[in-house]
């Protein structure tokens, strides 16, 4: 059965298939983990319901993060994030934000906690992505598949920071 944002792209299957290509070369060059909290931080900053939540599950079932704790507190202890991570997902909310804020100082301190440029590159190209991505389906108003509502509900509260999970 195919999901609701692989419905969204009926009608334009060739960019489905350029937007498959361009995030699995972004993906292949990451740590998987860096991509998924780069990606989740832009995801929320952006206010993408779907792509929170489809992030976010990945996050919890794939890795084993705390997911509640990093949505609520990522810089508490519960969270378990370091500090290349905490850089990290605040470069991915300040592309999102304001790419044109970002400067040489920002990179320079993910090139302190030992990130290359070309790491730092992905990062970049990781939140670009889904500004692409969650700014086409919240544009086409696509909801978050009715799956999702089955999380608990403390997370379905965090996760969903802008359109609501569809109903069926």
């Amino acid at each position: 059965m195919a999901t609701n944002f692989e419905r969204a792209f009926e009608n334009r299957p060739d960019v489905y298939a350029a937007w498959g290509g361009l995030i699995t070369s972004v993906r292949e060059n990451m740590d998987f983990r860096r991509y998924e909290l780069a990606t989740f931080a832009a995801a929320q900053r952006l206010r993408s319901s779907y792509c929170s939540l489809a992030h976010g599950k990945v996050l919890r079932d794939q890795l084993g993060a705390p997911l509640l704790a990093i949505a609520t507190d990522r810089a508490g202890v519960e969270a378990g994030l370091d500090e290349v991570d905490l850089a990290v997902m605040e470069l991915a909310e300040r592309v999102v934000d304001d790419a044109t804020s970002v400067a040489d100082g920002d990179r320079q301190c993910l090139r302190d906690l030992g990130l290359t440029d070309a790491e730092i590159m992905d990062v970049v190209l990781a939140a670009a992505a889904r500004c692409f991505f969650s700014k086409t389906l919240d544009a086409l108003g696509v909801l978050p598949d009715a799956a999702y509502g089955e999380l608990d509900a403390e997370l379905r509260e965090v996760l969903v920071v802008g359109r609501p999970i569809a109903e069926r």
